[in-house]
Order: C-alpha cells, then structure tokens, then sequence
C-alpha cells in the first residue's frame, strides 16, 4: 500500500490516498468499496427514511430553517426517519426538529471537506464519508422521499441526480419535494422555457417533482409514499 505523508492535524482517514503511478489506484477502489460497505451496513438497521437537503448555509433565523424543523418534527411523530448530510443550516434544523421529537428517528451522513463541515448536535447516529459520490448513493438509497428546501450547487447536484435516475428508470418513481415555490420559480421556469421547448425533456419529465410551500404540503405526498428496499 502507498506510504501516506499526513500534514499536521491530519489523520489517515480524512486524508486522501496519493496516486503516484497507476497501479496505486487498487488502493484507492478499496477505500471506496469500504465506503460503500459501511455505508449499506450504517443504514441497513433504519426503517421509512426521509432524505432533507438543503443549504448548510441558511441561518437560524430564516423562516426555512424554522419551517425544516418543523418538518422534521412532523416525520418523526409519524414514524419516519429523517436523514440529512448531518451539517448546519436546513441538515440541522431538520435533524433538530426529529431530535426532539424521537432522537432514533434522527440520522446525519457527514462529509470531510478541507474546510471541515461540522456534524451538527441534533444528529444521534451519524456517519462520515471521504468521497462525495459515496456519500450521494447512501443519501439516495432507501429513502421512500425526498424533500429539497432551498440550497446551493450541492442541493442542486443531489435533485438533477434524482430525477435523472427516476426519468430513465434506473431507480423506483420516488416523490420528490421542492419546498418554497419562489426559490424554485426561475430553475422550472428555465425547465420550460429553455430545456422542454428545445426538446431536451418530455412534458411528463415536469411531473417528476411537487412544487410546495409548507410542511403540511410536503407530508401530503410523502404519506403517499411507499417504503423501498436500496434502490
């Protein structure tokens, strides 16, 4: 195996295994196929889960993060389990909101940046992940829902994987939950305007996902939903 140099404060498993020539990329599908092992392994004791997403940067005080919380609270009193990238921001206030109500019900799948994102304290069980990718397949798994509040590039990447795998059948027809209509507007407008008039997508491709506002919306569609096994 390759000799890993650790900067100061560095451990072997936060740090990434170097490729000096291509014969070190063994080492590398290793790293990787255990990721996936424990990630399987991490989740397989969980039942009726919920992925949130959403950005790690909205604060406190914004009336997504209140509404997240309240969502959270409202799949745990129903016997979901809430799972999210386990960070702060929209992570955060839905892990909160499940915390108090079932701490069981309140899973986070943490990710190791070089700027490192924090695990937030409402996560009672959480796991770290090294590869973004990884991370994505046991974010997407199992869950019977997913639910998008407002986010950045990292939100967006998670709902276009989604709906590409559902479009082409690669994974069951799963709900899909943007919330807060506003934000979303522009992005499904451009859906329209741009990708469906040049032929880029089907007018059933817009059915894909619900558009809502509320937390009472959002458990509308996923009471409708059905527990599934990986994928």
């Amino acid at each position: 195996m390759p000799k890993i140099k650790l900067k100061k404060n560095q451990s072997p498993s936060t740090t990434e295994l170097p490729l000096e020539k291509m014969s070190d990329i063994t080492w590398r599908v290793f790293r990787i196929m255990a990721e996936f092992v424990e990630g399987f392994q991490f989740l397989s004791n969980s039942t009726k889960e919920v992925s949130v997403y959403g950005s790690a940067r909205t604060l406190a005080t914004d009336p997504q993060y209140h509404e997240a919380e309240k969502l959270g609270r409202r799949l745990a009193r129903e016997g979901y389990t809430v799972i999210t990238g386990g960070g702060p921001g929209i992570m955060e206030a839905a892990n909160k909101g499940a915390y108090y109500v079932d701490p069981q019900k309140s899973i986070g799948l943490n990710i190791q940046l070089p700027h490192e994102q924090r695990m937030n304290p409402y996560v009672h069980k959480g796991h770290g992940f090294y590869y973004f990718f990884t991370r994505k397949v046991m974010l997407a798994a199992s869950s019977q829902a997913y639910i998008f509040f407002p986010g950045g590039y990292g939100t967006l990447d998670e709902f276009s994987e989604l709906i590409t795998l559902i479009q082409t059948h690669k994974m069951q027809a799963t709900p899909i939950i943007l919330v807060d209509s506003e934000y979303w507007k522009p992005l499904i407008d451009w859906f329209k305007g741009a990708m469906l008039d040049n032929g880029a997508i089907a007018k059933n491709d817009l059915k894909l996902f619900h558009v809502v506002d509320t937390a009472d919306e959002v458990m509308t569609y996923v009471r409708k939903s059905k527990e599934r096994s990986f994928f």
